[in-house]
């Protein structure tokens, strides 16, 4: 039997050396879905998306993603607006999206053929775009889940696709792809400073749209959106938040959405992140667990050096969120977030939900403390776990908490 520790840390991954994962296999067959396509034709509208999987890297399959109908469905691909909303509501947009598949190298969106142009024009456009489909056979019924990714609906192997209208492209997104010279960060951070969500940055970056031309590539889906997470939080930091006052007070903040319970934790000190993530019995990847099992990644005032590998993509997400609120203030804070994942959050989809539920935190009105002790106090009376095992597990809490032993010491 696989040890649930593993699942949790490989979430999907294979790092169990199986050829598929029994947690996300048990979740697309107990999950069906049915799709109004009686053949293997249809028109429908594309919301600005594209898929690209990981899997068979560099030769990937790119995908992109529609009804099979014609209607707005500008809501089945956004997901800055699902907070709040059911894990049943949120499955039910995804089952409308078909994933209309074709492989393809990841080179060659340095020369993109004129199919994959209009693939990526679907990444682009202003909203929901018609297209004309061609598959293979009828679409697999069936959807698929993934930690990072929102979950996919019906899947069939494309044959041909074409746009039955030009895209509406914004200026500004018509200006970072056609500008063969600027950088791919570069043209994430001016896009997100100009505006733009980070879901709408992470499909450009993956449908091989942006960067210097000779070297655009396609980008796995998955990985893009870690990027792009981890690109804009990492120039927040560096340029602004590093270079303002720290906070003054010890502040608390809440918030919990699909059984993922977060309290955020704001430190006067300087600049450092960690994430503590606490997988009870019969969450998604904890679903064999018997003991909850926490996971951490940190970084100090200089940063990471390497890839957050035990959070994974949801440690960036989070730390963007953190960022945009200290910035909004225009204050630098050592942040510990607590994430306590329930049995009710059945299947995972996708790390938006942890971006969303720290932005959600961070807007609420917060507890303050004039002491890490009493805040800690505090939040041993709300978690399930005891505050004794974060404590062993954190990196931060250890530092700081000896950091007070030492100066009582000296005082």
């Amino acid at each position: 039997m696989i040890s649930p520790k593993l699942c949790i840390k490989c979430k999907g991954k294979l790092l169990c050396g199986l050829g598929y994962c029994p947690i996300l296999k048990k979740h697309s067959e107990q999950t069906k879905t049915v799709s109004n396509i009686q053949g293997n034709e249809f028109t429908g509208s594309s919301p600005p998306s594209l898929f690209v999987s990981w899997r068979n890297y560099p030769k990937v399959k790119i995908a992109p993603l529609s009804p099979t109908e014609v209607m707005d469905s500008s809501m089945l691909d956004a997901p800055e607006k699902w907070f709040g909303l059911s894990q049943e509501k949120i499955v039910s947009f995804r089952q409308q999206l078909l994933r209309s598949n074709k492989q393809i190298n990841v080179n060659d969106a340095a020369k993109p053929s004129y199919e994959l142009v209009e693939m990526q024009e679907l990444a682009m456009a202003a909203g929901p775009t018609v297209i004309d489909v061609k598959l293979k056979s009828k679409p697999a019924l069936s959807l698929s889940f993934h930690e990072s990714v929102a979950p996919h609906g019906p899947t069939g192997q494309l044959v041909k696709m074409r746009l039955e209208e030009n895209p509406s492209i914004p200026k500004k997104i018509d200006y970072a792809v056609s500008d063969t010279d600027l950088k791919s960060n570069e043209a994430i951070l001016s896009l997100y400073l100009a505006g733009f969500p980070v879901s709408r940055l992470n499909k450009l970056l993956s449908a091989g749209t942006l960067g210097i031309g000779k070297r655009r590539r396609l980008v796995p889906t998955r990985w893009s959106i870690t990027a792009v997470d981890s690109n804009i939080s990492n120039n927040l930091v560096e340029e602004k938040v590093k270079h303002f006052q720290q906070l003054d007070e010890f502040q608390l903040f809440h918030s919990n959405y699909l059984d993922n319970n977060f309290w955020v934790l704001l430190i006067p000190s300087a600049w450092a992140f960690e994430q503590l993530e606490c997988w009870l019995p019969g969450g998604s990847w904890a679903a064999n667990a018997t003991e909850a099992h926490i996971i951490q990644d940190h970084e100090f005032y200089k940063g990471r050096v390497n890839y957050a590998s035990n959070v994974e993509g949801a440690y960036y997400s989070a730390r963007l969120a953190v960022a945009e609120h200290l910035l909004k203030r225009k204050r630098q804070a050592s942040a510990i977030v607590f994430r306590e994942i329930g049995k009710d959050y059945r299947l995972p989809l996708g790390v938006w939900q942890i971006r969303e539920n720290v932005r959600n935190a961070l807007q609420q009105k917060p507890l303050v403390f004039s002491a890490l002790q009493l805040a800690l106090a505090f939040l041993s009376r709300k978690l399930k776990i005891p505050i004794e095992r974060y404590k062993k597990e954190s990196a931060l809490l250890g530092n700081l908490l000896h950091q007070r032993r030492l100066k009582d010491f000296t005082s």
